[in-house]
């Protein structure tokens, strides 16, 4: 499969690892990593998202993890051929018994939202078969520093669920970006952002496409240090 090119790094993709796509774009460049010094990654797949926060912040150390052997043979390559490699680590792990003594400033995560279904694409990337918001939820709010964040993105379907989940692990939601595929559109995608401290919340809206195949002016901002466009749009 042909890999993806951005401006500092190259994402080497496979059939039966999750592709590169818009959601793990928007999470890698919206989610706050200024602050800082250790991230976790639950679900690396190509290992995206590391990359792109490993460009954002030239300090962090970076450790992904994914349950899928083949996601992390993946991740290896591609975090090995990063100008950021010496920061960025990947293990094969399941994340519910994930061990550390080690608290993270930042956890990010893509994770699964589709039920399980007789559906056997991309199963374990997008179906809660190994890892449901709960679990999730559960074990970030033990691994996380006093002031760390969890920040994921998820189907606007799933915003409310998610967030009384957290509230019931003591983590509170103090960022939330609506995310619209094209302008005029429904919300489809939020990015979430929870605290163990509560803060004010802070909500903000976000439009993909100005229209159909034409990105917005908001993307190509956001994007402009990572993404190659080959045309104007």
């Amino acid at each position: 499969m042909k890999p993806f090119k951005f401006k500092q790094f190259e994402i080497q993709q496979s059939e039966h690892v999750f592709r590169v796509g818009t959601d793990g774009v928007l999470l890698g460049a919206l989610a706050n990593v200024e602050n800082a010094a250790n991230v976790l990654e639950v679900g690396t797949g190509t290992g995206l998202i590391s990359l792109m926060l490993a460009q954002r912040n030239s300090i962090a150390e970076f450790l992904g993890m994914d349950i899928n052997e083949e996601a992390v043979s993946l991740t290896k390559v591609n975090f090995e051929n990063a100008p950021f490699c010496l920061r960025l680590k990947n293990i094969h792990q399941d994340f519910k018994t994930f061990n550390t003594l080690t608290k993270f400033d930042l956890i990010v995560s893509n994770p699964p939202y589709f039920e399980e279904s007789e559906s056997g694409k991309d199963k374990i990337a997008r179906q809660t078969v190994e890892l449901n918001f709960e679990q999730l939820i559960a074990k970030a709010s033990g691994v996380l520093s006093d002031r760390g964040l969890l920040s994921v993105i998820i189907p606007v379907e799933a915003g409310n669920i998610f967030v009384t989940i957290a509230e019931e692990y003591g983590l509170h939601l103090i960022r939330r970006v609506n995310i619209s595929g094209i302008e005029s559109s429904k919300i489809k995608r939020l990015i979430l952002e929870f605290s163990g401290v509560k803060q004010q919340l802070h909500e903000s809206d976000f439009i993909i496409e100005k229209s159909p195949r034409k990105y917005s002016d908001q993307y190509l901002e956001l994007t402009k240090e990572f993404h190659v466009f080959k045309n104007k749009n």
